[in-house]
């Protein structure tokens, strides 16, 4: 299972926002600047975390992004699948876009569909607090600003 670059960039904003004291903002250009990811996509992950209710934008000078929820209660499994859009493993689990002649008999794609269920079962026992419970080893890498 390979997660894509927009997932793994909501994670990473998800625990850059959770290590900040509670109620900090941050702009989505330091995030950008901090992990050197393309600031563009960092605008679209973060415009739908809110469209989400996960992240809150505040306008204007001195505005930015912050946690709208705590970060025990972002579930990662629940976020993956809400920020993943193909779960298709291979071809015969796509609805309407399965050729493979093997299907009506093939027992692989049960062992797939079963690993993928065991993938996703781990990925919901952990939270975003379960990721920045080291938050001063996090701070020295992130919000140090001589790096």
């Amino acid at each position: 299972m390979r997660l894509t670059l927009y997932t793994d960039y909501s994670l990473r904003v998800l625990i850059y926002l959770g290590s900040r004291e509670t109620g900090e903002l941050s702009t989505v250009q330091e995030i950008s600047d901090r992990y050197a990811i393309s600031k563009n996509h960092l605008t679209k992950v973060v415009h739908e975390l809110g469209k989400m209710g996960i992240v809150e934008t505040v306008r204007g000078r001195g505005g930015g992004i912050r946690l709208r929820i705590k970060p025990e209660e972002i579930n990662v499994g629940e976020l993956v699948r809400k920020t993943e859009d193909d779960f298709y493993l291979v071809e015969c689990f796509k609805e309407g876009g399965n050729h493979c002649i093997l299907s009506p008999v093939c027992r692989l794609k049960g062992v797939l569909y079963e690993a993928l269920s065991a993938y996703l079962t781990v990925l919901d026992k952990y939270t975003i607090a379960d990721f920045i419970i080291n938050k001063d080893e996090l701070a020295a890498i992130l919000f140090d600003k001589s790096l």
